[in-house]
């Protein structure tokens, strides 16, 4: 499934080797967009017990349809 994890404030995209296989995005409202597919339900655990284990806020989490890795040029 391909989660959307908007999480209070910015996480440094130092962070990205930690969250492989998300993307990050910084919002201008303060917030930080964590966004790709993961493989199943212990995968999105381990996921929320690393963001909790960070000691950040969870402000919304959001599923949609799997999307496909995007091709390059």
């Amino acid at each position: 499934m391909y989660y959307l994890i908007r999480i209070k404030g910015h996480l440094d995209t130092a962070w990205q080797s930690q969250f492989a296989d998300l993307s990050i995005h910084s919002e201008e409202t303060g917030a930080t967009l964590l966004s790709g597919n993961v493989p199943d339900q212990p995968a999105l655990y381990g996921l929320l017990s690393k963001l909790s284990q960070l000691g950040v806020t969870l402000l919304s989490l959001q599923i949609e349809e799997p999307r496909k890795p995007e091709k390059g040029p």
